[in-house]
């Protein structure tokens, strides 16, 4: 039975989806969440607001462990921003794990990590810190995704890819086995990208451009 406490960093939908998943996982009980200054003192999905950002280095006091529970479309630096101000407030970061995905034991998480749902990592796929592979995603064999990277509902990774610092992976896209994406790009939703795409850089398929 579950008895380390988490605080969700995040109060919105996404955060709503990390709540299923931890409860799911059943490692950690869920702390509460921390929101916007305007959120304190409200619930969501059953769990209460506990603090803002500004909060973070007295929560940190009372609870060991944190996660972003912000959502990822497009940029990253708000992820990115609350990853950071959870390390330095001294918490530490696990990543958690939907017992309805299969991450192989030949794979690695970074920490801060969610795999949702249905995801898939394969072995010798390499998953950087602070990212999220949502519901029904797929990582394939020896694929890289960096830190502070969102793969999408359904996405596919196939194997060997690589996949830049902070980039985004939009829903039921595919990416062509052993390619490269930089850091800081953009797949758009449902495309197929067949050749490298350099940093920052958007793609969001040949008929929506």
């Amino acid at each position: 039975m579950a008895d380390e406490q988490l605080l969700l960093a995040g109060a919105g939908g996404h955060a709503r989806a990390c709540v299923e998943v931890v409860e799911a996982e059943g490692r950690f009980l869920i702390a509460g969440l921390v929101g916007l200054p305007s959120e304190i003192g409200s619930s969501c999905i059953g769990y209460a607001v506990l603090g803002s950002d500004d909060d973070l280095p007295m929560l940190a006091v009372r609870h060991r462990f944190a996660l972003v529970a912000i959502g990822q479309v497009g940029s990253a630096g708000r992820r990115v921003e609350v990853y950071r101000r959870l390390l330095d407030a001294g918490f530490e970061l696990p990543s958690v794990v939907s017992p309805r995905a299969q991450v192989s034991r030949h794979a690695s998480l970074g920490p801060g990590c969610i795999v949702m749902h249905g995801a898939v990592v394969n072995a010798g796929a390499r998953v950087g810190s602070n990212c999220i592979v949502n519901s029904l995603a797929l990582v394939e064999h020896d694929a890289i995704v960096g830190d502070h990277c969102h793969v999408a509902t359904g996405a596919i990774i196939n194997g060997g890819a690589q996949v830049g610092e902070g980039s985004f992976v939009g829903s039921g896209a595919v990416l062509r086995e052993g390619i490269s994406v930089g850091a800081g790009c953009t797949v758009g939703m449902g495309v197929s990208l067949l050749h490298d795409l350099p940093g920052a850089s958007r793609y969001l398929g040949e008929a929506r451009r």
